[in-house]
């Protein structure tokens, strides 16, 4: 997803050593037709940078989001705060992390990766900012307005008009290799609604929220399952050393266990079976992790958050079937906590900090503020995860875990922020973050 990577089409063409004459970029199309109100990437001209591409808003959004709903989940958990919309407490916290965070990275992503996908026109100008706008009706929805059926409404509008977006998108690039993917963004929105019904006592307590996060989970089982091997492929294979495995039959199992066995923790979440088989997701994304030679880019942060990412995804696979097989010794808000805290949050930074430098005309490097966005991600969950195995610091250590992982996210907000706002960079003007 780097600004400086072909097209989907143009690797294609790259990989088979053919040549067309068909161009399929849409960009480049418009150009040649005489029209002059967009660039050679298909932004707006005349709109602002932050408008140019969905990862400019929707990433800031998204880290300022987690930057700020965490600590104000900690004072409405120590009660001294309470939301006045449909959500009470807890339900609160799950659903602006959910729904607000995760849908405003997502967004981000898919609304900057499908253009590459397609060769069509990217979503900038005054149509990103009318998305930007259901975003921000739906925030306000879920956090102060009480009317069940109004809050719905208004929460539900951005979900849905980026799913139909997207799918429309792919329908017309006749992308079929992603449509999976634009397909899970209808079940994302569908998830949102079903939350709302729990509110409302009309849904059984705990679907929304495992429909989310296996959402969640396997669209960074298909995405981080691309990227991670084919961003470190394209750092070794200059370095004249082994490269990550291709995809073979282990990645086609992974895949193929992975998802069924989400389906059924979504379903059956207490039955046996469920859990032998995300402990045996867990343990193939294990594996496939083990072939996309990470050890070797130790040293490249910006590479290694993205393996540290998928370990931690493996990681909570594997604990959420074994908490489900132990009969509650694991508790399961531990092994969700490691998804949420420590998959999600671990991967969205890795991808926000690639793809906001490379999208921008920088250099893709870690700089030592991008590694402590890192470093107080992953802290901040482990944590998190250590908080119920010492109840005498519970509450401190809660306090502390939420206080550490949200400042990664006010960090990339504050370094990245500016660079999000202001132009491409044109080459041999590249620089990196600055931290503050």
């Amino acid at each position: 997803m780097q600004g400086a990577e072909m097209s989907e089409p143009t690797r294609e063409i790259a990989r088979s050593g053919k040549t067309s004459t068909l161009d399929r970029s849409a960009p480049r199309r418009w150009l040649k037709a005489g029209k002059t109100s967009r660039d050679g990437r298909g932004r707006h001209l005349a709109a602002p940078a932050i408008l140019s591409y969905g990862f400019r808003p929707f990433f800031l959004l998204g880290a300022l989001t987690a930057a700020l709903a965490v600590p104000a989940w900690l004072f409405v958990y120590l009660g001294l705060l309470a939301p006045s919309g449909p959500f009470a407490g807890a339900a609160w916290h799950a659903h602006e992390m959910l729904f607000g965070y995760l849908a405003a990275v997502i967004a981000g992503f898919i609304l900057t990766a499908v253009p590459n996908w397609t060769g069509r026109l990217p979503l900038s100008g005054a149509p990103l900012a009318g998305l930007i706008l259901l975003w921000f009706i739906g925030r306000i929805a879920a956090s102060f307005v009480a009317d069940p059926l109004a809050a719905v409404l208004m929460d539900l509008a951005f979900p849905l008009a980026l799913a139909v977006a997207i799918a429309r998108e792919v329908i017309a690039g006749r992308n079929v290799k992603n449509a999976p993917i634009a397909a899970m963004l209808g079940i994302f929105a569908l998830a949102n609604l079903m939350h709302h019904g729990e509110a409302a006592g009309l849904v059984p307590y705990g679907y929304a929220t495992r429909l989310a996060l296996a959402v969640a989970a396997m669209l960074m089982t298909l995405i981080g399952g691309r990227i991670t091997p084919s961003f470190t492929r394209n750092w070794l294979v200059k370095r004249g050393v082994p490269l990550p495995a291709p995809f073979g039959r282990l990645d086609m199992a992974a895949l193929l266990v992975t998802a069924p066995a989400l389906l059924a923790w979504v379903v059956l979440p207490a039955f046996p079976a469920t859990g032998a088989a995300l402990a045996l997701a867990g343990a193939l994304l294990f594996l496939r992790l083990s072939r996309w030679r990470g050890l070797s880019v130790v040293r490249e942060p910006i590479l290694l958050i993205l393996h540290l990412g998928y370990l931690w995804l493996a990681f909570s696979l594997a604990l959420l079937g074994a908490a489900i097989l132990s009969g509650g010794a694991i508790a399961e808000t531990t092994a969700l906590h490691a998804l949420s805290a420590g998959a999600v949050g671990t991967m969205t930074l890795a991808v926000m900090t690639r793809a906001s430098l490379g999208h921008t005309g920088r250099a893709i490097q870690a700089d030592r503020a991008t590694r402590a966005i890192y470093w107080a991600a992953g802290v901040g969950a482990l944590l998190r995860l250590a908080a119920p195995l010492l109840p005498q610091f519970y509450v401190p250590l809660l306090v502390l875990a939420g206080t550490i992982w949200s400042a990664a996210f006010g960090l990339f907000a504050l370094c990245y922020g500016p660079i999000l706002f202001a132009p491409r960079l044109t080459q041999g003007t590249q620089t990196h973050p600055r931290a503050p």
